[in-house]
């Protein structure tokens, strides 16, 4: 795969210093501008406060970017012409015309797999979408979790998405799912889902080593580091369910399908939370690249002392 690394993250790599891919669908698709911005620096500052270097991935003219510059990542986060949502069955088309746009989960953990990138936050991963019996609208972030060595920092899946079949899906694909500090699933903009995890970690060391095991010995596809988002921003999980059948009743009036039912779903419980749910996911994606930072520098500590 042929990538464009930034300054940055070019140094980092002829380093060996630890390296945390973050995605920017979040900021040319998922956030109102200027959150969107204030959202993707304020994640590259807590990874490197963690002792990482952030590797924001993007398409840019169509080239595979590995680091964004500050004027790459405004170019990407300002309103002007649609940005394409890219995920892995996306990147070739972006490629051969020459794109722009924000990389999704799947996207994101292909791109880190190739560039050696090991760790990758993330707000709330894609999922089985509620309804799926009528639609089979499945996202393709969870193959991609399957298939590339990259440990998954989020705040579990996003509240619109049908969570048990979820996780139900992601143990047919293999995939461990390792509650931060619990074992209840997080559900993105509250800390509570209900769904009992069978794993757990205490730590980032504790989640570097079991990632160091699964990538380095047994050569096996990603993982899942469910943290939950912090407590004095998070919803009730029963306010943010109510929210969310209200909005999918609209988004089915209006005929919202496939990639658009997530932003318009998530645009309709900020507008209906009075914000609220803005502000929960801001800290959520803050936390996340903090916690991914502290994986990644603790699984290069494990490598160096091999």
């Amino acid at each position: 795969m042929e990538l464009t690394f930034s300054e940055e993250v070019q140094e980092a790599r002829a380093e060996g210093r630890p390296l945390v891919a973050l995605e920017t669908s979040v900021v040319a698709q998922g956030l109102p501008y200027p959150q969107n911005l204030e959202a993707a620096r304020a994640c590259e500052e807590a990874v490197r406060r963690a002792g990482a270097t952030p590797a924001a991935i993007a398409v840019l003219d169509g080239r595979i970017h590995v680091g964004l510059s500050a004027g790459e990542m405004r170019g990407l986060a300002q309103p002007g012409p649609v940005r394409m949502k890219v995920g892995s069955r996306d990147l070739a088309v972006a490629m051969a015309r020459g794109a722009t746009g924000g990389t999704t989960v799947s996207a994101t953990c292909e791109v880190a797999a190739a560039a050696d990138i090991h760790v990758f936050a993330t707000g709330g991963i894609g999922g089985v979408h509620r309804g799926v019996e009528e639609h089979l609208d499945v996202s393709q972030d969870l193959g991609a979790i399957a298939r590339f060595p990259v440990a998954v920092v989020c705040a579990g899946a996003k509240s619109v998405l049908d969570i048990p079949k979820t996780l139900e899906l992601l143990e047919t694909l293999g995939v461990p799912v390792l509650g931060v500090g619990t074992h209840e699933f997080p559900a993105f903009y509250s800390r509570t889902s209900g769904q009992v995890l069978e794993h757990a970690v205490a730590d980032a060391r504790e989640a570097a080593a079991i990632a160091r095991v699964r990538f380095g010995r047994l050569h096996q596809g990603g993982l899942l580091l469910a943290l939950p988002p912090p407590e004095e921003t998070s919803l009730p999980r029963d306010e943010v369910e109510r929210l969310i059948l209200v909005a999918l009743s609209g988004a089915k009036r209006q005929g919202v399908r496939g990639k658009a039912v997530t932003p318009f779903l998530l645009a309709e419980l900020a507008a209906r939370s009075g914000g609220k749910s803005l502000v929960a996911n801001l800290a959520l994606l803050e936390a996340n690249a903090r916690f991914a930072g502290e994986v990644a520098v603790a699984y290069a500590a494990a490598e160096t002392a091999q």
